[in-house]
């Protein structure tokens, strides 16, 4: 106890001792136990902090560690030739094993009043500033390093500002996190506004922590979310990108949507999606839930999501409005698709900024739709083999499980694929030739007669 009591500010914990909670080292990552005995024999006090210890007195494996550690992050990276350091705003430190990477920030205190600065000052002027905030609250640098309690004060929620150290294993806990645990609360620490207005995205954080957990947003965390929501406009399209990744892909997606939409933060993310739902399109809106309740399933059997399949299935409502709104221009089926498409996509990412590879997986989802409703002799196999087949028959499954009338369309997909080469070749026998095809052709051959 001795060791522990060196550190400033753990008198302000409640400490929990062994034989009072449920966590083990056992089922601590190695790879995170070893930053924590490596940091302590040079000296430093570190601690498992935040959503993994919460996920272990909840009973739940966590997805990673993070460690908290009054080492800084150059001291840090020192002692571990697999670290580097990243981020400007808020720098952390990255400690590599593998796949896993386990997150070490240094401990934060609060920011200095005097270092606010003007809007109209450029990133590249702050650059060497530790702390800097907005007039409006928001916190710009926040490389500000304290003692353990303060740390403790500067996380978001209570049931993340838990501590759990290997001497003498103790959990401490500075806020009230374990009894809004037992509580099933989601609280923020300290006044809401003013935490939100220093990072707006702490909203989307209670969004996602409410619908992973099953937790409800206590009432004065919640009160503010609707008159802010507008600050999310101050967010870089980048970082809304990532955060909605954190939303779509926790196994959790359904639950996160429809509490999205009902705090209206959800149209800072997704507006053209819900307005083009709003416009009463209800099958899509079906398809929209279906895409999301199959995200959550496959994360729970422990399968691969892919952020390209996810923004088909959300942006698939805007697709369709604009190509109904496309029927009063004079454009070709094909021109009229890809305008809509293009445009859908464009709109989009004035939200969240898709990365490219993500918006090209979408469209040939898209386009593969078609594809596998033509189906002549000539475009069945190579449809079958393009390297997006099997995400487009996903997706084809959903729109007729959705109430999309395709005509049998899927099942017939799903005959090709089962069958034998002969059945194959039975079933592209049987499907009638394309009328359209069939103008093409006999327009070239007139071309031709009167050359």
């Amino acid at each position: 106890m001795n060791s522990e009591i060196e550190l400033a500010g753990l008198e302000k914990a409640t400490v929990i001792e062994r034989d009072n909670h449920s966590i083990s080292r056992k089922q601590i990552s190695p790879n995170a136990l070893k930053v924590l005995y490596r940091l302590s024999s040079a000296g430093f006090h570190a601690y498992i902090v935040g959503g993994g210890v919460r996920d272990l007195l909840l009973g739940t494996k966590p997805k990673d560690f993070d460690v908290a550690t009054n080492a800084s992050p150059e001291e840090i990276r020192k002692l571990f030739k697999n670290a580097r350091i990243i981020g400007r705003r808020f720098k952390i430190v990255h400690i590599r094993f593998g796949r896993e990477i386990i997150e070490v920030t240094t401990f934060r205190a609060n920011h200095d009043p005097k270092n606010q600065i003007a809007d109209d000052i450029s990133r590249r002027q702050i650059k060497g500033l530790d702390s800097a905030h907005s007039k409006a609250g928001m916190i710009l640098r926040d490389n500000v390093y304290g003692n353990i309690d303060e740390d403790a004060f500067r996380r978001d929620f209570t049931v993340n500002a838990l501590y759990y150290t290997t001497r003498n294993f103790l959990l401490l806990d500075f806020c009230g996190g374990l009894d809004d645990i037992q509580n099933k609360e989601i609280r923020m620490i300290g006044d809401p506004t003013a935490r939100y207005k220093e990072d707006p995205v702490r909203m989307l954080r209670a969004i996602r922590f409410s619908a992973k957990l099953g937790f409800e947003i206590e009432e004065n965390t919640k009160k503010p979310i609707d008159d802010l929501s507008y600050l999310l406009d101050s967010i870089s399209s980048a970082r809304l990108f990532d955060e909605t990744l954190k939303l779509m892909t926790g196994g959790f997606a359904q639950r996160t949507f429809e509490l999205l939409s009902q705090y209206q933060l959800g149209s800072y993310l997704f507006a053209p999606t819900i307005d083009a739902i709003e416009q009463g399109d209800s099958v899509s809106a079906k398809l929209v839930d279906l895409a999301l309740s199959n995200t959550d399933s496959r994360i729970a059997a422990e399968k691969s999501v892919t952020p390209a399949f996810l923004f088909s299935a959300l942006l698939w409502p805007v697709l369709k409005l604009k190509l109904a709104q496309s029927k009063n221009l004079d454009l070709a089926p094909q021109q009229a698709f890809e305008q809509a498409a293009q445009s859908a996509l464009m709109e989009q990412l004035d939200y969240t900024a898709i990365p490219k590879r993500f918006t090209v997986a979408c469209r040939e989802i898209w386009d593969l739709q078609g594809r596998l409703q033509r189906r002549n002799k000539r475009s069945i196999e190579s449809t079958f083999k393009h390297p997006r087949f099997r995400a487009a028959y996903d997706f084809l499954l959903l729109r007729e499980q959705a109430g999309e009338e395709l005509d049998g369309l899927g099942q017939w997909w799903t005959d090709f694929q089962n069958g034998d080469e002969k059945k194959r070749k039975e079933l592209s026998g049987a499907v009638p030739r394309s009328k359209n095809l069939r103008r093409r052709r006999n327009k070239r051959k007139q071309t031709g007669n009167s050359e």
